[in-house]
């Protein structure tokens, strides 16, 4: 048996992440009793423990790391280039190589504080190979339509062992197959191979069972997803079980995508073989980087690695060179982009706007709450780098000058490196006040539309924007408003929504009437228009839109469901899409 320090070393993380994954796993399964028993709360409580899995596991690894080997030998780079070499031999027959990997390179970065990044002594790039053998595993289960589209989606339905009985399962059917008779090209609907393939793993979240795949036939595909719900306001079965319905189909490669968005809360999936689940994945939304794919089925640590070699390999083209970001500079953070990566890079900066009453650490605080809360769908994950090295040549002139200018603390020259010890990115959006000065009209109805839905779903999920100015909100490719900015957000249960006194006048917020005092979390959400736009006939279409947000009551009412301990959904498709309120 090898017992030289450099494969006590390898061994010993190894150790740690197969704890990592064996509590993981646990957190995993059991997401299909939570969602037989509607026990929503717990899912909540479910989904953060396990974003907090990660950090605690590599915490309790470096610790049993620190106690085993002298200072000295941890230190050691070749050390630990030779125990990459062991480590890469003890983790090849393992069916997660890649996170495996990624958990080596976190135990690294935290003994060397995220410096010396280099392959020979972690692992950079993988040592998996691109074209690695298959496990053989059977990732889905097939059936051919035979001209019967509705026995289809029964066998569908039925295969996914949710156990909890369907309210009308041929109700549901026949809504389903009505519903893709009208959708569904003529080509795949009329081929006699027309088939339905599904993924085993079914894929939990909130308050939803996903059956993900997709539909083939005429030598064309198109992605599947059939999201399962309780039925709504019905009792439960004898057995006090609560009865399931089929809430729609969803066929479009953008209805898939935003399932699947990098705005959403993770994935509770189990997955025999993950890069050959996110491979499959890609396959049904070719636009989506690996690495969101890998952080939506919960790996959102090797979904930052996936990022990183993508982003690598993306500045290594040289096709254009990080710029500052267009739209209005932000008075807390320094936001610049890569555009052909498509990918946005926030910077604290040294010093706010008078106007920011906060600090770097509670800014930090405010992207750590977003990263474990419920995102549904209303606000961008984000991955957090230090000690980020670029050459300075990959940096417009204007943009470094900038950088170094707002926060000398955080960016620095080294040489020729520009090296950025902390910094967020995010998937980058058009700002909202930009997009809303470049579409038409029929566009602009529905972005505003859309951005009064944000910030109800947010509220809904217990999240206050703080800051709701346009420039704070982004535009999807698929038109949906996405809130990116979290130096003031807050949970809306700390808010106090309060109406404007009578007798105040309009000079309350400069303190003009004495005995009208204002506290810290005080909000009033009459005066929300002039800050969310500048623009009057903007703000008058809004207010048609959305008059509620300007009264105090609806969110005084929104606040008391919360303190109730009610779980207020937020659907990934559009009311018009479901089959809740369709005909018998």
């Amino acid at each position: 048996m090898n017992t030289t320090p450099a494969y006590r070393l390898a061994a010993t993380i190894l150790h740690g992440f197969e704890a990592y994954r064996t509590r993981f796993k646990a957190i995993t399964l059991d997401a299909q009793r939570r969602f037989q028993e509607g026990a929503w709360r717990e899912s909540q409580q479910a989904s953060i423990a396990r974003i907090n899995l990660y950090q605690q596991q590599v915490d309790d690894a470096v610790e049993r790391l620190k106690r085993t080997f002298s200072n000295g030998l941890l230190t050691h780079c070749e050390v630990w280039r030779e125990a990459r070499s062991h480590y890469a031999e003890l983790i090849r027959p393992r069916r997660d190589v890649e996170l495996a990997e990624t958990f080596f390179n976190s135990l690294f970065c935290a003994i060397f504080k995220h410096r010396h990044i280099r392959n020979e002594w972690m692992f950079v790039i993988s040592s998996r190979k691109k074209a690695a053998q298959r496990s053989g595993i059977e990732l889905c289960r097939r059936r051919s339509i035979d001209g019967d589209w509705q026995a289809a989606l029964r066998w569908a339905l039925e295969g996914a062992a949710l156990h909890n009985p369907f309210a009308d399962m041929a109700r549901d059917t026949r809504l389903g197959a009505a519903l893709l008779n009208k959708t569904l090209p003529d080509t795949i609907w009329q081929a006699r191979d027309a088939a339905i393939e599904l993924l085993h793993s079914v894929f939990y979240r909130n308050k939803g069972a996903y059956l993900v795949g997709r539909i083939t036939g005429g030598g064309e595909q198109v992605p599947l997803v059939l999201p399962v719900r309780h039925q709504e306001h019905a009792e439960q079965n004898t057995e006090g079980v609560p009865r399931l319905h089929l809430d729609t189909v969803l066929i479009t490669p953008d209805d898939v995508a935003i399932i699947f968005s990098f705005s959403r809360a993770y994935f509770q999936v189990d997955v025999a073989v993950p890069n050959e689940c996110v491979g499959y994945l890609q396959r049904l939304m070719p636009h989506k980087p690996a690495g969101e794919l890998y952080a939506a089925i919960g790996f959102f640590k090797h979904g930052k690695t996936e990022f990183f070699r993508a982003l690598n390999q993306q500045v290594a083209k040289r096709e254009d060179v990080f710029i500052i970001a267009p739209g209005v500079r932000g008075m807390v953070m320094a936001v610049f982009v890569l555009p052909s990566a498509r990918t946005v890079f926030k910077i604290i900066k040294d010093e706010f706007d008078p106007a920011k009453d906060v600090t770097p650490d509670i800014v930090r605080e405010k992207y750590h709450l977003v990263k474990r809360h419920d995102r549904v769908g209303r606000m961008a994950d984000t991955q957090e780098f230090s000690n980020f090295t670029v050459h300075n040549d990959h940096f417009a002139p204007e943009c470094l000058a900038h950088l170094l200018e707002v926060a000398p603390s955080t960016v620095s020259l080294k040489g020729e490196k520009v090296v950025i010890k902390h910094c967020y990115t995010e998937r980058m959006m058009t700002p909202l006040n930009i997009y809303l000065e470049q579409c038409d009209d029929e566009a602009q109805l529905a972005v505003l539309k859309d951005y009064g839905d944000a910030i109800k779903q947010m509220a809904a999920a217990n999240i206050f924007p703080g800051d709701m100015l346009l420039k704070n909100f982004g535009v999807t490719r698929q038109g949906r408003v996405i809130f990116y900015d979290y130096d003031e957000v807050c949970y809306l249960t700390e808010c106090h929504f309060r109406a404007i006194p009578a007798s105040s006048g309009d000079d309350y917020l400069s303190g003009g009437n004495e005995s009208f005092s204002i506290g810290p979390n005080d909000i009033f959400p009459e005066e929300f228009g002039p800050f969310m736009f500048a623009n009057p006939e903007r703000l008058r279409v809004f207010k048609q839109l959305h008059p509620e947000l300007f009264e105090v009551s609806y969110w005084q009412g929104l606040q008391q469901a919360i303190v109730d301990g009610r779980i207020i959904d937020v659907y990934p498709c559009g009311n018009e899409q479901r089959f809740v309120d369709a005909e018998q």
